[in-house]
């Protein structure tokens, strides 16, 4: 997804956003996820596979998870998904799950480009597990699961059976970055990529963005001048309360 810190700009026609001089980068959430699987690997064995849906661009992000200490790869790869919605991407991605030995699924709870969060939970429902959403604390412990989910002046504590899909927030853990060794070891680590055809799902979207507008511009600023901090604050008071509406 285009980096937190890139320019966006929206095509003239409304039908996206410019893309050519972006930089993409794995989405922040996700990053929270790929940190706790490794966590879980160093601390109980294991291996760490990264199932990543889309284009050619995507590998970087999957070589960068590699590059964290991830075991192998599966990049799910053609130009039929390049309009696909929560819901294909997620029955891509459980029908090459389901092919894989898996006990916790991490995703990050939403994309921060369209910020739909739909994903993890219809990932859960399309491999029948059980779904543990925007934690913040996980422990393991034998064949079960504990999380903290915060609401709203409180927190929640979860526990539930593994395999299990969990979605990954900030505060999760502290991603750490790729080492030297583990760029250049990323580079001989499998990556599997497979087309459409060979993950044998839908690839027509149930939701489509019909335009994409940029927000409104917003109206300058305004300078009170003058020396005298009294009249300046009887001006501000006037303006907040005819012009803005604040108070």
């Amino acid at each position: 997804m285009p980096d937190t810190e890139a320019q966006i700009k929206v095509k003239a026609d409304g039908s996206g956003i410019e893309e050519g001089q972006i930089k993409w980068v794995m989405n922040p959430y996700d990053e929270y996820g790929v940190e706790e699987a490794l966590k879980l690997k160093e601390k109980n064995g294991g291996d760490v596979t990264i199932v990543c849906v889309g284009p050619a661009r995507a590998m970087e992000t999957i070589r960068t998870a590699l590059a964290m200490g991830a075991d192998k790869g599966v990049h799910i790869c053609d130009p039929a998904f390049d309009n696909a919605d929560a819901f294909v991407v997620a029955n891509a991605l459980a029908a090459v799950i389901k092919t894989l030995p898996h006990d916790i699924i991490f995703c990050g709870q939403r994309a921060i480009d369209d910020d739909s969060g739909q994903v993890g939970s219809m990932l859960a429902e399309a491999l029948n597990l059980p779904q543990l959403t925007l934690v913040t604390k996980l422990e393991v412990a034998g064949s079960s699961v504990k999380v903290i989910r915060p609401i709203e002046g409180a927190q929640l504590s979860i526990e539930t059976a593994l395999p299990c899909v969990v979605t990954a927030q900030k505060g999760l853990n502290e991603p750490r970055y790729a080492s030297l060794p583990g760029i250049m070891k990323a580079k001989k680590k499998p990556v599997d990529v497979k087309n459409a055809a060979a993950v044998g799902t839908a690839t027509d979207a149930k939701a489509k963005v019909a335009k994409t507008v940029p927000p409104p511009a917003r109206p300058p600023g305004k300078i009170i001048c003058g020396d005298d901090a009294v009249q300046k604050a009887a001006e501000l008071g006037k303006l907040l309360r005819e012009e803005a509406k604040a108070i």
